[in-house]
C-alpha cells in the first residue's frame, strides 16, 4: 500500500497558523534578504531573488526561470496545479521549497554550484567545534569499547537534540536557539522514547542502515558519529546518507557538505577529530558510508509519493532514520493530522521500518499520548520551539 491508512487531511496552507503566517511573512523573506547581504553574486541572480524576495508573501506563484537543472521538468509540473495562487493561499510545504527552489534557480545552481548558505554553514561549524570535540573524544572511547546498548542510546540522543541547531529558524551562534545539553533536558523533553524497541531492533548486526538527513553543522556531525559507530562496531555492513540535491532550507546538508565536514574533521589539530575523519573517510573510499542524492528529498511531494528507483533502494534497507523536521513534515504530508492519531497508520506505506529522530519545529505531529499533550498544555509554543523532540519507530 503506497499511501497511509488513513484519509489524509489538507496540508497547512500558508495561512492557516499564526506560524504558517509568521513563515511566510517574516521568516522566509529575512532569509532571502541574507542571501544577498552574504553573497557576492551575478547581476542576474540579484535580480532574480529581489522579484521573488517582492514577492513573498502576496505575490503570486509562477513557473521557474528556464535553466539547465536535472529536475527542471518535474518542478514545472508541481508548479501548474498552484500557478496564479498567492503564497498564503497555497500549501505551506510547497511554497517553501518552491521558495528554495526558486533559489537555487537564480544562483544557476546546477551550473555555477554556489551555495548561498556556505557562509553560515561554516560559521555553524565552527561555532560548535567545542561540542564536537568533546562529543568525537566520547565516541572514539566508545568505538574502542564495542557495541554496547548504552553508547547506541547516547549517540542516538546526540543525534536526535543536534536537531535543534537548525539555521531556517535560528542563525549560528543565535543565543535563542534551544540547546539541550544536560542528559536530564533531553530525557525530560522527549515526547515519545522508542529508544528500547530500536536498540532491541538492532541487538543483532544488520546489513544496510539509511539515513534520510536533515542540516548540515553540529546534526550532521551527529549523523557521521552515529553512522561512525555502527560501522566501526560492525553492527551495520553499509550505511546510505540520502542528500539534498540543491541547497534548501538554509542549512540541510548536500553532498558536498559531507565531504567539507568530513575534510574539517582531519584538518583540526585537536588529536580527536582527524581520528574520526580518517575512519570517515576510509567508509566513504571502501563503500560502506554512501552519499546519494535524488530530486525527489528536494521536491514539494509528500512521501508516499517515493519514485519507483527510490522505493526500490529503500526497501533493501534494515532500517531508515529519518532526521528533523521537514522530513517528518514529509513524512505526514504536512497535514494536521489529531496529534493522537496513531503513526503507524499514516506512516504504513513503506517498504522498510523508520525511526524519526525530530525536534519540534512546526505544528504537525501524530502518535502522542493524551496525557502528555494536556501536561503541555501551558506552553503556548511547544509545537515549533525546538525544545521537545520525539525517538519514533514505525
Amino acid at each position: 500500500m503506497n499511501a497511509p491508512k488513513l484519509p489524509v487531511p489538507s496540508p497547512l496552507r500558508g495561512k492557516d497558523t499564526a506560524f504558517t503566517r509568521k513563515t511566510m511573512g517574516q521568516r522566509l523573506p529575512g532569509i532571502v534578504q541574507r542571501i544577498l547581504t552574504e553573497n557576492e553574486l551575478s547581476e542576474t541572480a540579484v535580480t532574480q531573488i529581489t522579484a521573488l524576495l517582492h514577492e513573498i508573501p502576496e505575490g503570486k506563484i509562477r513557473p521557474l526561470p528556464d535553466h539547465l537543472a536535472p529536475d527542471l521538468d518535474n518542478w514545472q509540473t508541481a508548479i501548474t496545479p498552484h500557478l496564479g495562487q498567492i503564497y498564503l493561499e497555497a500549501p505551506w510545504f510547497f511554497n517553501e521549497t518552491y521558495i528554495y527552489r526558486r533559489i537555487a534557480a537564480a544562483v544557476d545552481y546546477f551550473r555555477s554550484g554556489i551555495d548561498p548558505f556556505a557562509q553560515q554553514k561554516r560559521q555553524s561549524l565552527t561555532a560548535t567545534l567545542e561540542q564536537t570535540d568533546a562529543l568525537i573524544t566520547q565516541l572514539n572511547q566508545m568505538i574502542a569499547e564495542g557495541w554496547q546498548a548504552v553508547h547506541f542510546r547516547q549517540l542516538l540522543l546526540a543525534d536526535l537534540w543536534g536537531n535543534q541547531a537548525d539555521m531556517s529558524m535560528w542563525a549560528a551562534g543565535d543565543a535563542a536557539m534551544p540547546n539541550h545539553a544536560k542528559s536530564a533536558d533531553q530525557l525530560a523533553h522527549l515526547l515519545v522514547d522508542d529508544e528500547t524497541a530500536v536498540t532491541h531492533f538492532l541487538q543483532n548486526p544488520v546489513n544496510q542502515i539509511d539515513f534520510i538527513i536533515d542540516n548540515a553543522g553540529f546534526e550532521l556531525m551527529g549523523d557521521l558519529c552515529l553512522a561512525d559507530y555502527l560501522l566501526s562496531v560492525d553492527q551495520a555492513a553499509t550505511i546510505r546518507f540520502h542528500l539534498k540535491l540543491h541547497p534548501t532550507f538554509v542549512s540541510d546538508a548536500t553532498v558536498l557538505d559531507v565531504e567539507a565536514t568530513v575534510a574539517y574533521l582531519r584538518e583540526q589539530a585537536r588529536p580527536a577529530l582527524p581520528d574520526a575523519g580518517e575512519r570517515l573517510t576510509t567508509y566513504l573510499v571502501n563503500g560502506r558510508l554512501c552519499l546519494l542524492t535524488h530530486p525527489f528529498w528536494t521536491s514539494p511531494q509528500p512521501l508516499w509519493q517515493l519514485p519507483a528507483d527510490l522505493r526500490q533502494q529503500l526497501a533493501s534497507s534494515d532500517l531508515i532514520i529519518s532526521k528533523g523536521d521537514a522530513n517528518y513534515r514529509r513524512a505526514l504530508g504536512d497535514a494536521p493530522w489529531p496529534q493522537t492519531t496513531p503513526i503507524r497508520d499514516i506512516v504504513s506505506y513503506l517498504p522498510a521500518p523508520i525511526l524519526f529522530l525530530r525536534t519540534c519545529k512546526s505544528e504537525v505531529l501524530a502518535g502522542i499520548k493524551q496525557s502528555r499533550l494536556e501536561a503541555l498544555e501551558l506552553e503556548e509554543d511547544w509545537l515549533v520551539n525546538g525544545r521537545w523532540g520525539v525517538i519514533q519507530l514505525v
